[in-house]
């Protein structure tokens, strides 16, 4: 069970990454940083969804911004 917490972050991540060939740079951006974002708050929060969704957001932003 706590190998299904942290392989599905990477799955959705790996899914998001074959959807994006259509999307623009900075559409991509911030899709890749939601992924690593939600990836990175499930190891630090030892799989919360609370902290995968907080790092989703917080990677999403950033992912946003680094392409302005």
């Amino acid at each position: 069970m706590n190998k299904l917490k942290f392989l599905l972050p990477l799955l959705v991540v790996a899914l998001v990454s074959v959807g994006c060939s259509g999307m623009s740079e900075q559409g991509k951006n911030t899709a890749i940083g939601a992924g690593v974002g939600a990836v990175g708050g499930a190891v630090l929060t030892g799989g919360s969804a609370l902290g995968t969704l907080g790092g989703a957001a917080v990677g999403g932003v950033v992912g946003h911004e680094v392409s302005k």
